[in-house]
């Protein structure tokens, strides 16, 4: 997650970004693992943050949710070599309604929402399929 925060800086204030990494292990618990401030999302950056996250105990990394971080792909990889990148679902929507004309995308949305809000993957695939008849 990223947020961003002002802080005083030889006397000004500056905005800057704090981003926190989000553990969830495998009985859904979920547990902060720690907060960084960034000035920017470089490669290097990930890597201490990565390393840090190992040396605190994290074993793995199964799946990563990031929104375009650069960076993090390859500096994860790295010290966790099983991650699997997922780009965080906001994110492929917005990349998603790029594409859609603006007088379609309140019900291109509606139809999207039922396969993301389904109650179980089998729903979500019957929606998907109802969806790319509907907008062929």
């Amino acid at each position: 997650m990223l947020f961003t925060i002002k802080v005083r800086e030889e006397g000004r204030i500056v905005t800057k970004a704090a981003y926190v990494a989000l553990g969830i292990n495998a009985e859904g618990r979920k547990d902060i693992l720690g907060i960084w401030i960034g000035e920017n999302e470089g490669a290097k950056f990930w890597l201490k943050v990565c390393n840090e996250l190992k040396n605190c105990g994290v074993k793995d990394i199964l799946i990563a949710c990031i929104d375009g971080l650069q960076g993090f792909p390859d500096a994860s990889k790295t010290i966790f070599p099983e991650t699997m990148i997922q780009l965080c679902i906001i994110h492929q929507i917005r990349n998603t309604m790029k594409y859609i004309a603006y007088k379609d995308s309140k019900a291109f949305m509606k139809d999207l929402k039922r396969v993301y809000g389904a109650e179980s993957e089998e729903i979500a695939f019957m929606n998907l399929e109802a969806m790319k008849d509907s907008w062929k």
